[in-house]
């Protein structure tokens, strides 16, 4: 008997119109509905490789390494200047899903910029923030606030070093006024010393020492009480051996 072969059936347009329109490779110039364009690498119709995104609402420009349609790998993210119109660099660093994660370079002025670690967009881990009036924190960083043990050191020259909460002192720690020539050390809440003592430390290298040093408190002991117990605590360790 003959066979008989049924006859292929053809696909729908529709089908080869979605096969030419998945995105996969080196693509120019994408443009989205609302008018954001993206340059680059594609796969599987997500961003992934390297590539450029500008954002139209915002003028926002993302250029650096794309996994699975996000920022993720080494990127650089710039706004345009209101006045000039010209690009200004907003951060610098490592992205993951999506956000600020691993070390990076954020600027928040001119003049006002922290460069160090990041953790789901915010500053968590150890950084450096450069402060516009020219103070400088420098230590350990917990959602956006410093927390746990960090240096502040102001414009001019005095310093905190210790511990921090919430973004402020808490905890024991030092501060140093190098314009007096004297150092401070104690407790502090919230910002605040509550105890502690002070000392002159390099006085006569200070720049403005106070009028008078601070006097050595001395404890004195005219009946020799204290000389007479160690001589008798150390008999008594003598007979036990």
């Amino acid at each position: 008997m003959p066979v008989t072969k049924c006859p292929r059936k053809s696909e729908p347009l529709w089908k080869w119109w979605d096969w030419k329109a998945q995105k996969n490779g080196l693509r120019h110039q994408v443009y989205a509905v609302n008018g954001d364009h993206y340059v680059g690498e594609w796969k599987d119709n997500l961003k992934h490789g390297k590539g450029t995104q500008i954002w139209k609402k915002t003028g926002a420009i993302y250029e650096g390494d794309w996994k699975f349609g996000k920022q993720d790998g080494y990127g650089t993210l710039s706004l345009p200047d209101p006045k000039t119109g010209k690009y200004k660099r907003l951060y610098s660093g490592w992205w993951k899903g999506g956000k600020k994660s691993g070390y990076g370079i954020q600027f928040f002025g001119s003049k006002d910029y922290y460069e160090g670690e990041w953790c789901a967009n915010q500053r968590n881990g150890w950084g450096r923030m450069y402060f516009s009036n020219g103070d400088i924190y420098e230590g350990q960083w917990w959602k956006n606030k410093p927390e746990g043990e960090g240096m502040l050191r102001l414009k001019n020259g005095n310093r905190y070093e210790g511990y921090w909460e919430r973004g402020m002192k808490n905890g024991h720690g030092h501060f140093f006024h190098l314009d007096h020539g004297q150092l401070f050390e104690g407790f502090w809440v919230d910002d605040v010393a509550k105890c502690g003592t002070m000392i002159d430390f390099g006085r006569d290298e200070a720049p403005e020492p106070t009028q008078f040093p601070i006097p050595k408190v001395e404890i004195l002991d005219p009946d020799g009480v204290l000389k007479e117990a160690l001589a008798m605590f150390m008999k008594s360790e003598e007979e036990a051996n």
